[in-house]
């Protein structure tokens, strides 16, 4: 909206012309981001207290100790969603189709998890896990189709770039659709199983947003992306305004819901977050990256296919709970320890997806 607003400006008077710059937009969308969420996070904590009445809202397949927890509000996540898409409209080019295609996918993953939520408050059983997972493909699929309008005037190819390997790409074809499609989903849902620690789950969407923001800049930067030798994406660079936005919005989050939380995000924030670095994982060709930017979501996830898998073939658990840190939990580490040492794995995966365009 401000871009729109002063860049014209900028013909008449150079001080405007700093609008022009990404990383100037990018930096002001995360001090905005931050700033609203930190004034919108009391107040909307409040009302949400008032609102589930000190109900249930710790899930039932936890360790005991969670029980101390309840009463804490959730739906923590609309916090992250007010901040973060407030910014993203104030400081990005809205001419930028890439910034809609995320934006949507945030606003309507949020809606799957808010209804979710919401259901599980009033009517104390959320959506079923197979409606939950349709409408989060028709959203995925319908997200896409966007992305595929007019390929050719946008210069956007259906290809999957090899990380490591200079140059090496595969032409998905139609294929492409499915396998952003399992990316997006797989990336929502993989954040809402990680979500059962406070400030687990945000700790490493500020590590996902500031790897995303260099590969979106580098990406959508001719020049960078021929030096570097990865897919130049003509116009992903704007995708760093929203990763900035997003960087703010989590910081601003987890003011209130580190040790102990104030609130919990619920699937609300967490299918929100999922979606959103999903959908800026394929939007800048980073779809095979993602595995590393958000390696701790794919490991929470895999501990539970696993655990789910070994019961029913041949009765046993390999884990003492799933996902892996309630696993932890049991074993007797303290919360604090497993979020700080979590985040610690998931900085280090991400420095070495971020390794990867330059050793090609």
């Amino acid at each position: 909206m401000l871009y729109h607003l002063l860049v014209p400006l900028a013909k008449d008077h150079i001080l405007f012309n700093v609008f022009r710059y990404l990383t100037f937009r990018s930096v002001m969308a995360l001090i905005s981001a931050l700033v609203i969420s930190l004034l919108i996070g009391p107040p909307l904590i409040q009302r949400l207290k008032r609102w589930q009445h000190g109900g249930e809202t710790v899930r039932e397949d936890t360790p005991e100790r969670h029980r101390l927890k309840k009463g804490t509000p959730t739906m923590g996540g609309l916090v992250i969603l007010g901040a973060l898409l407030g910014s993203t409209l104030l400081w990005a080019n809205l001419r930028n189709r890439y910034v809609w295609v995320v934006v949507l996918a945030t606003a309507g993953f949020g809606l799957i998890g808010f209804w979710d939520d919401a259901r599980k408050l009033k009517k104390r059983k959320g959506l079923t896990a197979r409606t939950k997972f349709l409408l989060q493909l028709l959203l995925a699929l319908g997200l896409l189709q966007i992305v595929l309008w007019q390929p050719a005037a946008n210069g956007w190819t259906p290809v999957l770039p090899i990380p490591f390997l200079k140059g090496w790409v595969l032409d998905l074809g139609w294929w492409w659709i499915p396998v952003a499609t399992l990316v997006i989903v797989g990336a929502s849902n993989a954040v809402n199983l990680t979500d059962g620690l406070d400030g687990l789950a945000i700790g490493p969407i500020i590590m996902a947003g500031g790897a995303f923001a260099v590969i979106a800049y580098l990406t959508g930067n001719f020049r960078a992306a021929d030096y570097l030798r990865i897919t130049n994406v003509k116009g992903a660079g704007e995708l760093t305004v929203f990763c900035g936005a997003l960087i703010g919005a989590a910081i601003g989050f987890l003011w209130f819901n580190c040790h102990p939380a104030q609130v919990f995000m619920g699937d609300v924030g967490s299918l929100a977050l999922g979606g959103a670095i999903g959908t800026l994982a394929v939007l800048t060709k980073a779809e095979l990256l993602l595995p590393l930017i958000g390696g701790l979501y794919v490991v929470e996830a895999v501990s539970v296919i696993i655990q789910v898998a070994s019961f029913k073939l041949t009765g046993r658990r390999v884990f003492r709970m799933a996902p892996l840190h309630h696993h932890y939990e049991l074993e007797g580490w303290a919360e604090p320890k497993i979020v700080v040492r979590f985040w610690i794995v998931s900085f280090a995966l991400a420095l070495l997806a971020l390794s990867t365009l330059k050793l090609r």
